[in-house]
């Protein structure tokens, strides 16, 4: 007997990832302008309100997604997917292991191994797979001295009440962020804070 298989249904948030050329391992895309929404993907243009982009649409529930509206008009320009989005359930406790590995190493700012400290990446420490013990990795945390990790508390405390990311340019940096954009929208990947060692490499390969 031959069983026929029904065809998966593409969604516009599927075109939309195709347009994009795709999702990178951190849940980025391109910055897509709407002017590309034409020929197969014209289904995507926007009527009333932002349709397949909201963020309490499907596509919405599993990324971050930043709406631009760039110009004079207060039409969406551009869109753009800034990281996966997250379940929030806080709990801060590190698995030993990583613990040990960690504090064995230099500070990832001042490559200094004294009063070191095991850093969560992500500042907002609202990650599932970060706050289960069973899912935690040690890429998921960073080596920073006392002073450093002070430091960055502040300015994700700052973050966290404004909305708005670090400005890396404050350090020297040509950039203010390496992914994303100044506005927080779910993930902190992109952000000096982040992962101090990642934006120098990501400046490196710019230059």
């Amino acid at each position: 007997m031959t069983v026929r298989r029904q065809a998966l249904k593409t969604t516009k948030g599927d075109l939309f990832i195709e347009l994009a050329r795709g999702v990178d391992s951190d849940g980025f895309t391109r910055k897509v302008p709407v002017t590309e929404f034409k020929d197969k993907y014209l289904i995507l243009r926007f009527g009333n309100g932002a349709d397949w982009a909201r963020s309490d649409g499907a596509l919405g529930k599993k990324f971050n997604i930043a709406r631009f509206k760039e110009g004079a008009g207060n039409a969406i320009t551009h869109v753009q997917l800034q990281g996966f989005n997250k379940s929030p359930n806080i709990d801060r406790r590190i698995k030993n292991k990583i613990r040990v590995k960690i504090q064995s190493k230099r500070c990832s700012v001042l490559a200094i191994s004294k009063d070191i400290e095991v850093d969560h990446k992500d500042g907002r420490y609202d990650d599932n797979l970060v706050s289960n013990l069973s899912t935690q990795s040690i890429d998921q945390f960073q080596p920073l001295s006392k002073a450093v990790n002070y430091a960055k508390r502040q300015h994700c405390k700052i973050c966290k009440s404004t909305g708005q990311r670090f400005d890396a340019r404050q350090l020297g940096y040509p950039v203010s962020q390496v992914k994303g954009n100044g506005k927080y929208r779910g993930t902190c990947i992109g952000c000096y804070w982040y992962d101090p060692k990642s934006f120098n490499k990501a400046m490196k390969f710019e230059s």
